[in-house]
């Protein structure tokens, strides 16, 4: 498996998050709605000038924005 950031993720992508890469209030706020190591998300969609991401995670549709996005490293296949 390999690791990337949810930036580089493409739509329809599916991985396991391996680590949140950010302190504070951000890294806070980031695991608070549930992107913590171990869950698994897939890439739902982007706006057309591809900032913010639409993700899927624990069966609900969130949007980070790309410097967010940025601090979360995941696993994926292939």
């Amino acid at each position: 498996m390999k690791r990337i950031n949810v930036r580089n993720m493409q739509i329809n992508q599916e991985g396991t998050i391996a680590s949140v890469k950010v302190g504070g209030e951000l890294g806070r706020r980031i695991r608070d709605m549930g992107l913590v190591p171990g869950a698994e998300i897939r890439i739902q969609g982007r706006a057309p000038l591809y900032d913010p991401v639409a993700l899927r995670v624990k069966g609900f549709t969130l949007t980070l924005r790309n410097n967010e996005a940025d601090h979360i490293e995941v696993e994926v296949n292939g």
